[in-house]
């Protein structure tokens, strides 16, 4: 997921797609755990998308803090 579309969304949607993400992180690393996982890169894709959001809420957060 890139930065122009996570600012596309609205607040409601980046905090659900943030929820899943974090979800889907659980679920990689309770799969590598008991060796199932399919593909290891998925879980450094997952973090930085989750990255990827926070840092969008925060750039929004500061930029009405400044307004």
């Amino acid at each position: 997921m890139k930065a122009a579309e996570i600012k596309a969304l609205s607040a409601e949607q980046r905090t659900a797609k943030l929820a899943e993400l974090k979800e889907e992180l659980f679920n990689l690393h309770f799969q590598q755990a008991i060796n199932q996982l399919d593909n290891p890169m998925r879980i450094k894709a997952v973090k930085k998308d989750i990255a990827r959001i926070k840092t969008v809420e925060r750039e929004i957060e500061l930029a009405s803090s400044n307004s």
